[in-house]
């Protein structure tokens, strides 16, 4: 049987594609917030950084294999080449559970190589949900922080700039 895709209503499809574009328009929101929050805590620290880095710049990083990765700030430090994603999740949902999951991936081969570590800062009552992810995602990734905690992230960099 075929369906006839011939459009019925339309007030209920332009709705529909509003409804959708709204919710598309909302999804990053909370990043992008979360990302100008973490700048303004560096900033405020006297922290060095760079956005929207691609992982092309580092050949060290070929162990990342054909994917060409950005990250949302790299630091760069005495010691230490520090690349971080940063999110934010307001709501559960299977996206927290995949971004864990690829950052589980991602960080032990990032920190297989000398002089570099994944660093993730991550917050939102969304994991509340998910606390058992984000749990066994520590185990693997070591450097993980929230917008409670991240003062430690800045005294680790503030140190290694020192050695």
């Amino acid at each position: 049987k075929k369906k006839n895709k011939q459009i019925k209503n339309l007030v209920d499809y332009v709705f529909g594609v509003e409804t959708g574009l709204d919710t598309n328009a909302r999804k990053n929101r909370s990043g992008h917030l979360m990302e100008r929050q973490v700048a303004n805590i560096f900033d405020n620290a006297g922290i060095c950084y760079r956005q929207e880095v691609y992982s092309t710049e580092y050949p060290e990083l070929a162990v990342l294999g054909e994917d060409k990765k950005r990250f949302d700030f790299v630091i760069e430090t005495n010691c230490n080449i520090y690349l971080i994603e940063v999110n934010f999740y307001s709501g559960g949902g299977s996206k927290l559970n995949e971004v864990a999951r690829s950052y589980s991936d991602t960080a032990p081969k990032i920190n297989s190589v000398e002089g570099y570590e994944f660093v993730w800062i991550t917050d939102g009552i969304g994991w509340r949900s998910a606390k058992n992810k984000l749990q066994e995602a520590y185990s693997i990734i070591p450097s993980i922080y929230n917008l409670t905690d991240i003062a430690e992230f800045i005294k680790l960099v503030k140190q290694s700039n020192l050695i």
